[in-house]
C-alpha cells in the first residue's frame, strides 16, 4: 500500500496522544484541568488509534495469513509480557507478576490486534451496512456477560471492534472529500465543546473509558448498555472530527507515524520509571505543557531511527535495518582505511 503522508501526521498524533494520557494519568485525580483532559483523550484516543489500525488491516484468511500475523503480533506480545515483567519486578513495582493472559501495561492491543484481524475474516464478507451495527451491538452486549473481562483482552477486543471494522471500510478519498473548511471549524468546535462539558461535569469512572470491565463488575448491570451505547455516540464524534482536522501536508516530523508501535510497546519503560520514582510530582495546571514536551520527547527518541533499528528484531521479528547499519559502517571504516593508506 503506497503510504499516505496524512495517515503518517494521524498515527503519530495519536501515539502522542497515548503516551501523553499515560503521562499524566496518575496527576488527574489531583490536577482539575488534567482530570478534564484525560477523560477528554480517553473519550477517543484508542478508538481513533483502532480505527487506523483497521484502514492499513488486509483481512486476508489463508492459513499462510494467520501465521505471518501471529509471528509479527503474538510473538511481540509474549516477548514484551516477559519483559516488562522483569523490568517491573527491578524497578519494584508491585503488580509486575501478572499471568500470560493477563497483559502487562499496554499489551492487551496486541491481544486486541491479533483477535480483530482474526474477526475480520468473517465480518469482510457481511456488507458495512449490516456489519458495522453489529459489531456496535456485539460490543454492547458483551458487557452483560460476566466473563468477558480483561483476560485475553476478551472485554477491549469486542468494545473497540467496531471502530477497527470501520477503519477497514473507510476509504482515505472519503476523508478528504470531507476536509472543507466549514467541516474543519465544525469539529473543532465541537472537539472544544466536549471538553468544556468534560471539565464542568463529574467525571467519568475509568473502567467505562477502558471498556475491560463487564457492567456487572462496574455495578451497573441492568442499565450498562445505554451508557455504552452513549459512550459510543460521543467517541464517533470525536474520532470523526479529528480525523478532519489532520493535516494532508508532509513535515519534517512526519517519517516518524511509521514507527508508531515501537512508540507503544516501548514508552511503558519509561514512563513506569517516572512513576515508581515520582518524578511526575507536579502541582500546577500550566504544568501540563511541560508534560506535553516530555511525551512530545519519548514520542520523538522511541520512533526515531536508533530506536528503530536496535529494537526491530524484538518489535517485527527481523533485522534488516540492523544489516543495513553494519554495511553502511563497513563501508565507512573501508573507505577511510583505503583513505589512510593512499595519504
Amino acid at each position: 500500500m503506497k503510504r499516505e503522508v496524512y495517515f503518517d501526521n494521524a498515527k503519530l498524533l495519536f501515539i502522542f496522544l497515548v503516551v501523553f494520557g499515560h503521562l499524566i494519568q496518575p496527576l488527574k485525580d489531583n490536577i482539575e484541568v488534567v482530570g478534564a483532559l484525560y477523560q477528554w483523550i480517553y473519550l477517543f484516543h484508542m478508538p481513533i488509534f483502532i480505527l487506523v489500525s483497521g484502514f492499513f488491516a488486509k483481512g486476508a484468511g489463508d492459513r499462510g495469513y494467520i501465521i505471518k500475523l501471529a509471528k509479527r503480533i503474538l510473538l511481540p506480545y509474549f516477548m514484551f509480557q516477559v519483559f516488562y515483567s522483569v523490568y517491573f519486578l527491578t524497578i519494584g513495582k508491585s503488580s509486575w507478576d501478572q499471568a500470560v493472559y493477563d497483559p502487562q501495561w499496554g499489551l492487551w492491543f496486541l491481544l486486541s490486534l491479533f483477535s480483530w484481524h482474526m474477526l475480520l475474516i468473517g465480518f469482510k464478507k457481511i456488507q458495512p451496512v449490516i456489519g458495522i451495527p453489529l459489531a456496535f451491538l456485539i460490543g454492547i452486549g458483551a458487557g452483560y456477560l460476566p466473563f468477558i473481562g480483561p483476560d485475553f483482552s476478551l472485554s477491549r477486543t469486542f468494545v473497540f471492534f467496531p471502530f477497527f471494522l470501520i477503519g477497514y471500510w473507510l476509504h482515505s478519498a472519503q476523508l478528504y472529500k470531507w476536509q472543507t473548511i466549514p467541516k474543519k471549524v465544525t469539529a473543532a468546535g465541537l472537539l472544544f465543546a466536549v471538553f468544556a462539558i468534560t471539565y464542568v461535569t463529574p467525571r467519568i469512572p475509568v473502567q467505562w473509558l477502558f471498556g475491560s470491565q463487564s457492567y456487572n463488575g462496574m455495578d451497573v448491570a441492568m442499565t450498562g448498555g445505554l451508557y455504552r451505547a452513549l459512550l459510543y455516540g460521543v467517541a464517533l464524534l470525536m474520532v470523526f472530527a479529528v480525523l478532519m482536522l489532520i493535516p494532508r501536508k508532509s513535515f519534517g516530523f512526519s517519517n516518524l507515524g511509521q514507527n508508531t508501535m515501537y512508540v507503544y510497546l516501548l514508552h511503558g519503560v519509561i514512563i513506569q520509571y517516572a512513576r515508581e520514582a515520582n518524578l511526575l510530582a507536579v502541582d500546577q495546571n500550566l504544568d501540563v505543557l511541560g508534560l506535553a514536551v516530555i511525551a512530545a520527547s519519548i514520542v520523538w527518541l522511541l520512533a526515531s531511527k536508533w530506536v528503530v533499528t536496535f529494537a526491530q528484531p524484538i518489535v517485527e521479528g527481523k533485522n534488516d535495518l540492523m544489516q543495513t547499519w553494519l554495511q553502511e559502517r563497513r563501508g565507512r571504516q573501508k573507505a577511510y582505511q583505503m583513505k589512510e593508506k593512499s595519504s
